[in-house]
């Protein structure tokens, strides 16, 4: 393509010209192998049904995955993604889920819909194109079954609790959804915004919500 000629893709970590991700960054991505909780996904030292992270917790999904750690790489990875307008990484973050994360067995993918002063600003919507580019890969149709019905405090910075206090009630149905979804993020933190959007898919008539990110923040 003309643009491409005129401004050569750089990579998101490394800046090196080809690749908005480059073998050699993609390499450094930590990814999130078992041992996991089975319920967060949270990797450990042995296998678990629940973990100290999600133990004693009430979650509205059934299970959590992700590709990699929420490290540093990542974290340039995702800041490029999603604060500086390289959209070409949604493709790069969906083909490492889909190299990681076993395709999921559900009707539909979900994803967790952007805050509509946010997209202004960043001009897109990125848990929505890595649910479509990860929809591609699955066979799987993306849908948006999930709506904001108001906005919210930025979770960067707060607590758990305050994490649960500032998402409860954001979320609602959009339409019906399927027996079976999968909700898609870009990151997972404390589980507190994919709990509550995973919460308005049940109410929408889901039986089972199983969650994939990109990344995990680990603890």
């Amino acid at each position: 393509m003309l643009l491409d000629l005129l401004l050569p893709l750089h990579c998101a970590v490394c800046a090196r010209v080809g690749a908005a991700l480059c073998a050699a960054c993609r390499a450094l991505l930590v990814r999130v192998v078992p041992p996991l909780c089975a319920r967060c996904g949270a990797p450990g030292a042995w296998p678990v049904q629940r973990c100290g992270e999600c133990a004693g917790r009430r979650l509205a999904f059934a299970s959590a995955r992700s590709a990699v750690v929420y490290d540093a790489t990542a974290r340039t990875v995702v800041s490029a993604w999603k604060e500086r307008g390289q959209r070409r990484l949604a493709g790069e973050a969906a083909a490492i889920v889909a190299d990681v994360v076993p395709r999921p067995d559900v009707a539909a993918l979900a994803f967790v819909p952007a805050d509509g002063e946010r997209t202004l600003i960043r001009g897109h919507r990125p848990a929505e194109a890595l649910a479509r580019a990860l929809a591609g890969r699955w066979q799987l149709p993306a849908e948006p079954l999930v709506r904001r019905v108001r906005t919210v405090e930025r979770q960067r910075g707060l607590g758990l609790e305050e994490r649960r206090r500032n998402v409860a009630g954001v979320f609602a149905p959009a339409r019906a959804s399927p027996r079976a979804v999968c909700l898609v993020d870009d990151v997972y933190t404390s589980g507190a915004t994919t709990a509550a959007a995973a919460s308005a898919l049940r109410k929408g008539g889901a039986r089972r919500v199983d969650v994939v990110t990109f990344a995990r923040a680990v603890r």
